[in-house]
């Protein structure tokens, strides 16, 4: 017995100096150095360009969990040539837009502990507050003579503006300032309980950086942005109620959604999403994806992107707030309503599916199982000659755009089931169509192949094929992305830019008539035109 006793001494005593050697090679093993000049350069970079898929604490979303105890393991080396050739799961190669050192700076700064951003107060906000123009001198009628409700409201992403477009006479109207890297704008829209005479009016844009900007396209270009404050150091989405009264801000970070004044752009409600997800554990980074108003009810539904909750708000009584949170699935991202404006449905995209919630009962209605990283952006509905009323999404992970049918009342056996998938060239972003038109666009930008990301996809909604592959670029670098029709959808319009010198005007608006799918006319002098708006089709939600 003695023996065998100091046998176990001894293995013990031979496995604890193992894992007292293996704790010290753990600690010995140190991420890269960088000085205090390379780290805040890496710090801005990666807000810049990485924060919106792997999360500002990097614990990952859409894109891959980056904290130290994962990228340690691959080493500078191998992280640097990730992020200079993408991956096949749909992140872009970056070797456009940064040199050798800038990426192995990258590398190297992701192999370091995130910095944890400061949060931000009300009062913080409200001293963010500017007024250009008092509302008490607004216009009671457009002052320029053009067709207002044919603009397009033009996100100019990496110069920190935005572009107003006459639709009519394909003409740059104005580039107004606001925040980096905008993300979404939106107006106040037709709202079954409410009327206002001025829907599409007023435009609301929410930047990257926080900054929440307030536009008004009845006045003359050079006072079209009338206020302004900041809601976050990170942010993504905006939505305006249907009575007009308030405007929503959600935030990246901090992780929460803020209530406006809409007319004076005064902050007055913070919303914190920070909570327990679906899977019971506890998220301090849960980031607002998207916001939306709901067109037959007084509410706003809010993404909390990380847990995996679809959060219906009522706006009616701000200092007692009613909130549902609904259980759904990781993580939410972009989404838009079926046309009767009841059903929201939006991209789960980590969990390959699309979730549908009914506004009206303020519940779960459906959970569609889809392919890989659905990204339906604003989204797409028409009718289909076999599943009636449909939805489809593009997807950042899969070369398809997948079909389902959103028409539970007249057509309950195709409700929420997917109708059909349509193979395409590459990956995409956004998709979009319009009632008057017989086809349905999709974007490529996430394939790997230069030639495919210059390209989109046009879908007959007949034949349910791609009839024709538009190339509104051949220019090296360069991609075609996001599409928006017309007020009359009688033409579309297509995105094209490069990401490598946004300080000059490197992007245009390649315009097609709907019909024949012949070029119609190129709008130049824009810089990276990502996102465009239509203010009717926008505040009628047509999609």
């Amino acid at each position: 017995m003695k023996r065998l006793t100091n046998r176990g001494l001894i293995a013990g005593a031979l496995l604890s100096a193992s894992a007292l050697t293996m704790s010290a090679t753990i600690a010995a093993a140190e991420p890269p150095k960088l000085t205090e000049a390379e780290f805040e350069q890496a710090k801005t970079l990666y807000f810049q360009r990485c924060a919106g898929c792997h999360g500002v604490l990097r614990k990952g979303a859409t894109g891959k969990n980056l904290e130290p105890k994962n990228t340690m393991k691959l080493g500078t080396e191998k992280l640097a040539k990730i992020i200079k050739l993408g991956t096949d799961a749909g992140m872009n190669p970056f070797n456009d837009i940064f040199d050798d050192a800038t990426i192995e700076l990258l590398a190297k700064y992701i192999q370091n502990e995130p910095p944890i951003p400061p949060e931000m107060s009300l009062a913080m906000m409200k001293q963010a507050t500017k007024v250009y123009v008092d509302p008490k001198d607004y216009p009671t009628k457009p002052l320029h003579g053009r067709n207002w409700k044919n603009f397009f409201v033009v996100i100019e992403r990496d110069v920190g503006k935005v572009a107003i477009v006459d639709g009519d006479k394909k003409e740059i109207v104005a580039h107004l300032n606001s925040g980096y890297a905008v993300h979404v704008l939106k107006a106040l829209e037709h709202h079954n309980l409410d009327k206002a005479h001025d829907e599409g009016r007023f435009w609301y844009s929410i930047g990257r950086d926080g900054k929440l900007n307030k536009f008004d396209l009845w006045q003359t270009p050079d006072k079209m942005l009338v206020a302004e404050t900041k809601i976050a150091y990170d942010a993504r989405d905006v939505a305006v109620s249907g009575d007009g009264k308030y405007v929503i801000a959600g935030g990246y970070w901090p992780p929460h959604a803020v209530i406006v004044d809409a007319v004076t752009m005064d902050p007055l409600k913070v919303i914190s999403t920070r909570g327990v997800n679906v899977d019971g554990e506890y998220v301090n980074e849960s980031r607002v994806a998207a916001i939306y108003t709901t067109p037959n009810a007084k509410s706003f539904l809010v993404a909390a992107k990380e847990l995996g909750q679809m959060w219906q708000v009522d706006y009616t009584d701000l200092d007692d707030l009613k909130i549902v949170q609904m259980n759904t699935a990781k993580f939410l991202h972009d989404g838009f309503f079926d046309p009767t404006g009841r059903y929201f449905q939006i991209a789960a995209n980590a969990s390959n599916k699309m979730v549908v919630v009914d506004s009206e009962t303020w519940k779960t209605e459906a959970i569609i199982d889809v392919a890989k990283m659905p990204h339906p952006g604003p989204g797409a509905n028409w009718i289909d000659p076999k599943c009636g009323p449909v939805g489809g999404t593009t997807h950042i992970g899969a070369s398809t755009v997948t079909v389902w049918g959103n028409d539970p009342k007249g057509h309950p056996d195709q409700a929420w089931k997917v109708c059909y998938t349509v193979p395409t060239d590459g990956p995409g972003l956004f998709i979009r169509t319009h009632p008057n038109a017989d086809i349905v666009v999709a974007d490529q930008p996430k394939s790997p192949d230069p030639e495919v990301r210059q390209a989109m996809q046009v879908i007959d909604k007949k034949t349910r094929k791609v009839i024709e592959t538009l190339v509104p670029t051949e220019k090296e670098g360069y991609m075609a992305l996001h599409t928006e029709f017309n007020a009359d959808g009688s033409e579309f319009w297509v995105s094209v830019w490069n990401r490598t010198d946004p300080k000059q005007p490197n992007g245009e608006i390649v315009v097609y008539d709907s019909k024949t799918l012949k070029e119609k006319a190129r709008i130049k002098g824009l810089y990276t035109p990502t996102g465009k708006f239509n203010v009717t089709n926008r505040t009628n939600h047509v999609t």
